[in-house]
């Protein structure tokens, strides 16, 4: 992993979460639903875990605290799905994120930044010692992988959501195939 800079972040850890924004900033554009749209946001989720998810430790409270962040993250992958914009036109499925889903995100890549770098400075690393000392929570590992998992959850559980919406309205938009079509299809395969 490459040395931190003087606040504890490392310039991979600023490019991953500028990335991550620029993500939902173009979907403030219009654009089609396509497998792009929906690999570039994992690829970079996948990146961070490999980068920054070593283990998953179990011990004390680590499992609340990890599965609260990451409830959180599911939450609001649900929410910003559900209040993307979501359409068929021109026979594509058509997405772009709506100002609330934008500001979820927004938000939320906020928090996760701002921890970052709020606990790399002394105050705050003795404030996340203190309470995770308090709360039995036992060390830096169990807060990555809760920072992590949070994004992983709104990442997959948003693109989930759109994809699943989109899905359903394309399927609403075309034409329904007559049953007649599918016993002509399977007479002549009977017939060849």
């Amino acid at each position: 992993m490459p040395e931190p800079d003087s606040r504890g972040m490392t310039i991979s850890d600023w490019l991953i979460d500028v990335a991550l924004l620029l993500v939902v900033f173009r979907q403030l554009r219009e654009e089609r639903l396509t497998l792009r749209t929906v690999l570039l946001p994992l690829a970079l989720i996948t990146w961070a875990g490999t980068a920054y998810l070593h283990d998953i430790p179990t011990a004390g409270n680590d499992l609340v605290l990890i599965g609260a962040f990451a409830g959180t993250g599911v939450a609001l992958g649900l929410a910003g799905g559900s209040i993307t914009r979501v359409r068929y036109a021109d026979g594509h499925i058509r997405v772009k994120a709506t100002l609330g889903a934008a500001a979820l995100w927004v938000v939320s890549m906020g928090f996760r930044l701002g921890f970052a770098v709020w606990s790399s400075h002394p105050s705050g690393g003795a404030s996340v010692a203190r309470f995770s000392a308090d709360h039995d929570i036992t060390g830096e590992q169990a807060w990555v992988a809760a920072l992590v998992l949070m994004a992983f959850g709104e990442v997959v559980f948003r693109l989930g959501v759109i994809v699943v919406r989109g899905l359903r309205t394309r399927a609403h938009h075309q034409e329904p195939v007559p049953l007649s079509a599918f016993a002509r299809t399977g007479a002549a395969k009977g017939a060849s």
